[in-house]
């Protein structure tokens, strides 16, 4: 059974979106993520987040992905994301989990 999200996305183009975040969030990538309804988040990607399936609230299988940040501790759906900017100089392929 999929696990569960508060929103999930069906449409080819939101998981093409969802899929180039995922691009920009390499392992020890320090990051600012910028949020769909304004505000920010910045850390360090844990780890190199993918896309998963979950269902939501009304039993929606969808798509969906979460990354953690460490320093400060957060966790932020992609789907919350709005774009991400680098803040230091690694790349998904310089250095990946």
């Amino acid at each position: 059974m999929a696990q569960s999200a508060k929103t999930v996305f069906t449409h080819p183009d939101d998981i093409a979106r969802l899929d180039r975040l995922v691009a920009e969030l390499a392992v020890n990538a320090r990051v600012r993520v910028h949020l769909v309804g304004g505000g920010s988040v910045e850390g360090t990607v844990a780890v190199t987040p993918t896309v998963q399936s979950f269902r939501d609230e009304e039993g929606t299988e969808g798509t969906n992905g979460v990354v953690r940040l460490e320093k400060p501790d957060a966790t932020v759906w992609l789907g919350d994301m709005a774009r991400v900017e680098h803040l230091d100089s690694v790349v998904k392929g310089s250095s990946r989990a």
